[in-house]
């Protein structure tokens, strides 16, 4: 199973890009994608930071952890 984190101002027009519209990339590999999370910010820099943290090797730990939390529930 993959995970994908990232940074959108429009979150269903990054989904459907993702799953329909995309022709080339990481994700176009993986289809179907599915949704079970997401963050909202006030601000475009505190999301990228955010975002920035979720790929780093800290941050990819703390989302492996938390998918098996939400699968397990």
């Amino acid at each position: 199973n993959k995970s994908y984190v990232g940074f959108t101002s429009n979150l269903d027009n990054r989904l459907l890009s993702h799953n329909e519209l995309g022709t080339k990339g990481f994700t176009l590999k993986y289809r179907p994608w599915e949704l079970v999370a997401a963050e909202t910010y006030l601000t475009k820099k505190e999301a990228m930071t955010r975002e920035k943290f979720l790929k780093s090797g800290q941050g990819r730990e703390l989302v492996k952890t938390k998918i098996q939390q939400w699968l397990i529930e």
